[in-house]
């Protein structure tokens, strides 16, 4: 489910900046649109399923991705089950897709994030999850899994500032 803890010597990379379009990514798609609708969940079912069924786990699983490694999978996982308890687990969804629409200059549609969050969890989960998958970042390797895919095939980083190396 979730990756493994980062290594010591796991390069660290910074955030993005909202113009990407210079960026040699293995895909070019088009800049500041979203790849898939918040509604597409039958484009990758076992991730709507996922997202449907257990929340906690996709959420994790995006927001290693989106921080940068700077939070693991299951910190995340823990954080979103404890505010859901109170009722405040939008939140954090809410400020992860904030951060995850920066890092790729994304429009936020069709409503505004914390709408998404409250009213459509699965949905915007499972959005936010083929978003990093469509742009190079598979959520489910984990930060440390995708900068080792990354170096292996030569690839620069979806979420890294331009100019910036490994």
């Amino acid at each position: 489910m979730c990756a493994n803890k980062h290594g010591a010597n796991q390069p660290i990379f910074t955030p993005a900046s909202p113009t990407l379009q210079d960026q040699p990514y293995a895909k070019q798609l088009p800049q500041g649109l979203w790849t898939t609708g918040l509604c597409d969940c039958c484009d990758d079912p076992f991730i709507c399923l996922q997202a449907s069924v257990c929340p906690c786990i996709t959420f994790g699983q995006n927001s290693e991705i989106i921080n940068r490694g700077t939070t693991t999978c299951l910190r995340s996982t823990m954080i979103h089950i404890a505010m859901g308890v109170v009722l405040c687990g939008w939140l954090y969804g809410c400020a992860n897709r904030s951060r995850l629409r920066e890092h790729f200059a994304l429009p936020e549609e069709p409503c505004p994030d914390y709408c998404t969050h409250i009213f459509c969890l699965p949905w915007a989960l499972s959005q936010e999850h083929r978003e990093l998958k469509n742009r190079d970042a598979d959520p489910s390797l984990g930060w440390q899994g995708n900068v080792e895919k990354w170096s292996k095939e030569k690839t620069t980083p979806p979420i890294v500032v331009p100019g910036m190396t490994r």
